[in-house]
């Protein structure tokens, strides 16, 4: 199949709502006759607490056991209930199993509504940049399976990462068909046709950012991909040790759209180079070097009231109580967010 190549390129656009303005009518006066009008209620008294500008998330890798393996899905449902989230980022070999174990969508649908917690996106990945083509392919079935599971519990994204297309820089590629995608309007063309198959889930693919990926490696590559892609709903994934590892500024995160974020990773990497850093050495947020409430203000400048999800590797909090140290994420994001400028 030939792709086809496009004159005309396109950039993100945000949506601006309208507001509309009303007029108050003015009363008349009272007779000297005329009842005196009745006293208008009290104004409510404003609350102590600000508005929250994020949603809270729990990516489940953050709470893996003590050998690095996931956790069942009702397990980590309740550990994200009891600790205070409002949202859970779960892995699609999360759902397999808990599908292959007798469970239904429908069923862990139910078992997230009860407790109050929504889905804002599920972590997959299917080879839909690749330049082999019988493999975009495979990609595609698996990316339209995955967006079908998405739909079926209310989460509006799934990821999208560069997988197959690494350079031979994750596990889960195969070394030896790892090549990079250097052709960012091709890349461009191949989420096109991912954001095409979402239509019919109504689920929208992240083009994420993978700092150790010789394809989708730096911020301007995935926007450059997403904006010219020619989908008025593209999206990125940005997380912050990727996008520290990859070598971007968080500069360049105030050039997005609040729109254009479908969810942000939020993590903190302690004072390790580029090169050496791995995702292992993840940490809470607020206990590294990352300059985390300047990125928080950004993005609350920006406009975007998402989900920020706690995604870690840390092996030494997997041997830790998981509901601990969900406890202690959440308490952490929570204190950069209550930080920043009104």
């Amino acid at each position: 199949m030939t792709e086809v190549r496009w004159d005309r390129r396109q950039w993100l656009t945000a949506t601006v709502g309208a507001a509309a303005w009303g007029s108050a009518a003015v009363p008349a006066a009272a007779s000297p006759s005329s009842p005196p009008a009745a006293s208008p209620p009290a104004p409510a008294a404003p609350s102590s607490r600000p508005a929250p500008a994020f949603r809270f998330c729990l990516n489940t890798s953050t709470v893996r056991d003590a050998q690095g393996r996931s956790r069942p899905l009702p397990d980590l449902i309740r550990i994200a209930q009891q600790a205070g989230y409002d949202a859970l980022e779960p892995w699609t070999h999360e759902v397999e199993a808990y599908l292959q174990g007798g469970g239904t969508l429908r069923e862990l649908r139910q078992r997230l509504d009860d407790a109050g917690l929504k889905v804002p996106d599920l972590i997959g990945f299917a080879e839909w940049i690749v330049a082999d083509e019988s493999r975009r392919k495979k990609g595609l079935e698996l990316a339209r399976r995955y967006m079908d599971w998405a739909a079926q519990l209310g989460c509006p994204h799934v990821a999208a990462p560069p997988v197959g297309a690494t350079g031979g820089g994750s596990p889960r590629d195969d070394p030896r068909r790892s090549d990079p995608v250097t052709d960012l309007l091709a890349a461009a063309e191949r989420y096109h046709a991912l954001v095409e198959q979402g239509r019919r889930f109504g689920v929208i693919p992240l083009v994420e950012i993978w700092g150790f990926s010789r394809t989708l490696r730096r911020l301007g590559e995935a926007l450059f991909i997403a904006a010219e892609a020619m989908q008025p709903h593209a999206a990125i994934l940005p997380d912050i040790y990727h996008l520290y590892k990859g070598g971007s500024d968080f500069a360049g995160l105030k050039l997005l759209a609040p729109t254009a974020i479908g969810i942000f990773h939020l993590n903190d990497y302690p004072n390790i180079p580029r090169d050496k850093i791995t995702d292992a050495d993840r940490v809470y947020p607020g206990d590294g070097t990352a300059p985390l409430r300047q990125v928080l203000q950004t993005l609350k400048t920006l406009g975007y009231t998402g989900y920020l999800s706690l995604e870690l590797f840390n092996r030494s909090y997997w041997k830790q109580d998981p509901l601990a140290v969900a406890q202690t994420g959440l308490e952490k994001m929570k204190a950069l967010a209550n930080s920043l400028a009104s």
